[in-house]
């Protein structure tokens, strides 16, 4: 059994990674809340449970999905401030 075979807790950690990334795509990036929320579904699509690499995006945090969205790849040289999540939009922050 793999960590992601459990459809529910599957379900739920794409919805609420979706959601945070969402949240600096706006909070961070002053996107509306629309286009981030299309981002976000584009980013974290549903992979079926026969799919080999199934939540490998998951990997990474949101935030940092996010900060290459926003800031490309490199960002974390070009910008270390961005490197750390602020706590509200870290994964044990608040989600919704």
């Amino acid at each position: 059994m793999t960590a992601w075979d459990d459809e529910e807790e599957y379900e739920r950690y794409l919805r609420d990674e979706r959601v945070r990334f969402a949240r600096v795509l706006v909070q961070i990036g002053g996107w509306t809340r629309d286009d981030a929320e299309a981002a976000a579904r584009s980013q974290y699509p549903y992979e079926p449970a026969d799919k080999e690499q199934r939540g490998l995006i998951f990997h990474d945090e949101a935030w940092h999905w996010a900060m290459l969205t926003l800031y490309g790849e490199g960002y974390w040289r070009d910008r270390p401030e961005l490197l750390t999540p602020p706590p509200e939009l870290s994964p044990g922050g608040n989600v919704r």
